[in-house]
């Protein structure tokens, strides 16, 4: 069974997960927002299988740079957002530049989609696309964990009010896509604390089943 660390990072609060194996050697990195000394102390020694980006928006890939560099690892990101590494423009850096540099590294080596399922640390994930955040937003699930990015958070769901984001599309991913999921699922969100699909099915005011 994998195990997850999570790391509240950068003035937004973006939470990064380090993803371990059962044997404790390999791990994936989950929306590294900016380069963390303590998260790189825990993937040191470990063999670093993948960067994996829920999205593209600055405060969720600050660390992709530094992180690729270090251990080699490649970066897999949804196609609708392939050119938002390279474009500063694009991933919102220089739209806050009260809190952020101008954040660009190089395009990611693979292509995440819908329905895909992907062999990770000796662990199946599966790729979920859920826009409405962004337009190539996904979440990921792992066992009865689900790393949700900005999509769904604990009573409440992602800002749509962005460039590229659509109230509507955000509204069909989680009903059709995240709320088909069992109640027990484990939600991990891109800001904030846990919660589970059913507690949300139940009590977020914004979207209802």
């Amino acid at each position: 069974m994998v195990s997850f660390q999570r790391y509240t990072l950068g003035a937004l609060q973006t939470n990064a997960y380090a993803v371990t194996s059962a044997d404790r050697k390999r791990a994936i990195v989950i929306d590294p927002g900016t380069p963390d000394p303590a998260l790189i102390r825990r993937l040191e020694g470990l063999q670093v299988e993948a960067i994996v980006l829920t999205h593209a928006h600055f405060d969720h890939i600050g660390g992709v740079d530094e992180l690729r560099k270090r251990f080699g690892a490649p970066v897999y990101l949804h196609a609708q957002e392939k050119d938002w590494l390279v474009d500063p423009a694009k991933n919102g850096s220089l739209r806050w530049t009260d809190v952020t540099p101008p954040v660009k590294t190089d395009p990611a080596e693979f292509a995440l989609e819908d329905g895909q399922t992907i062999e990770w640390i000796g662990e199946t994930f599966r790729i979920f696309h859920t826009p409405g955040h962004s337009p190539g937003s996904v979440s990921l699930l792992c066992g009865d964990l689900l790393f949700a990015g900005d999509a769904l958070f604990r009573r409440s769901v992602g800002r749509t009010d962005l460039p590229g984001g659509n109230q509507a599309a955000l509204e069909k991913s989680i009903r059709e896509k995240l709320y088909a999921l069992p109640d027990s699922v484990l939600v991990l969100p891109g800001h904030g604390q846990e919660t589970t699909i059913g507690e949300e099915k139940q009590s977020n005011p914004y979207v209802r089943p």
